[in-house]
């Protein structure tokens, strides 16, 4: 498992984290200008309180982030998550981990707000579909047993803009692949310097790659990892200007729960490092054929293993012992 090692001061973990993001909100009204500019949603609408796990540490943090792409030229009309992921923050806010859950993972699905669909075993990302944010909150909830105390939706799309707004990044290309999207870019192995435009392209890919959904759901973390880097890096926080239009354009990308604040969770995780951020994957035991469909399967053990430790606030001890 891969951490990063270079150290950056994270004025807010909000935006560091949820944007997928490193930077700084520098000065109380700047940040809750943010915070107000925010777009929101009723995540927990619905979600029945007898059905939720039990918050057990007292200051630890889950936050269940949903990535969409609203402009991939493979999405289907449906309106599926293709990014699951589950931040969880420490009590003592000087670790996180954030957790990626495979958007094909077969799971129960609860029944959907408006009875029509759900109460049957289903890819994880059909609950999005069929009841909204408050379902897949609901879903999540019982897939893991984890109590999630906020949302962030992420439009991938809009990361365009973002990108840009940071001159480009760096990304490892890990093979040299040709786009099969127009304008049908060729991506040469090595590291690669993109605009948002190609970054996103490439982070659309998946049928080049033997692994498939793994390697797009794999690039698309070492993307935000690319984003973190660059927009913590001393260029970007020592230019005002270049700052601003970079928090401007990825807060448009952003869409939370009506409870989260920007500047109090920048307050509070303020002294978080991006060294002490790790990256994983729900464990799983590869793919299968359900309902005709293709599937990706929970390794239960391990899954249960792994995910009662984030409720139970013991990550760094079972990584530890499985690293």
């Amino acid at each position: 498992m891969r951490r990063r090692t270079k150290r950056i001061l994270i004025g807010a973990l909000a935006v560091v984290v949820l944007l997928g993001i490193g930077g700084v909100v520098a000065g109380w009204a700047y940040g809750r200008s943010l915070n107000n500019h925010l777009a929101r949603t009723d995540a927990f609408k619905d979600v029945p309180q007898e059905s939720r796990p039990t918050q057990v540490v007292q200051g630890a943090l889950n936050v269940l982030l949903l990535g969409s792409d609203s402009r991939d030229p493979d999405k289907t009309a449906d309106s599926r998550t293709d990014t699951i992921m589950i931040l969880h923050v420490d009590a003592d806010h000087k670790k996180a981990e954030v957790i990626s859950i495979p958007r094909d993972t077969w799971v129960f699905v609860p029944t959907s707000p408006d009875g029509n669909n759900g109460n049957t075993m289903a890819k994880i990302n059909a609950a999005y579909a069929w009841g909204g944010t408050p379902l897949i909150v609901q879903t999540v909830e019982g897939f893991t047993g984890v109590h999630i105390d906020h949302v962030a939706l992420i439009d991938f799309s809009g990361f365009a803009d973002v990108v840009d707004a940071l001159g480009g990044v760096d990304l490892k290309i890990e093979k040299t692949i040709k786009s099969i999207h127009a304008p049908y870019r060729t991506f040469k192995k090595g590291t690669q310097h993109l605009d948002g435009a190609e970054a996103l392209d490439y982070v659309r890919q998946r049928y080049q790659f033997a692994d498939g959904d793994f390697s797009r759901e794999r690039h698309q973390r070492e993307f935000l990892q690319a984003l973190l880097d660059k927009a913590a890096s001393a260029g970007t926080l020592a230019n005002p200007v270049k700052l601003n239009s970079f928090l401007q354009a990825a807060t448009k990308s952003l869409t939370v729960d009506q409870d989260f604040d920007l500047v109090d969770t920048a307050v509070e995780l303020r002294g978080l490092r991006s060294a002490d951020l790790t990256f994983m994957g729900s464990p799983n035991a590869g793919t299968a054929t359900r309902d005709g469909q293709s599937v990706v399967l929970s390794d239960k053990t391990k899954a249960k293993a792994l995910f009662q430790a984030v409720a139970d606030d013991t990550v760094q001890s079972y990584l530890a012992k499985t690293m």
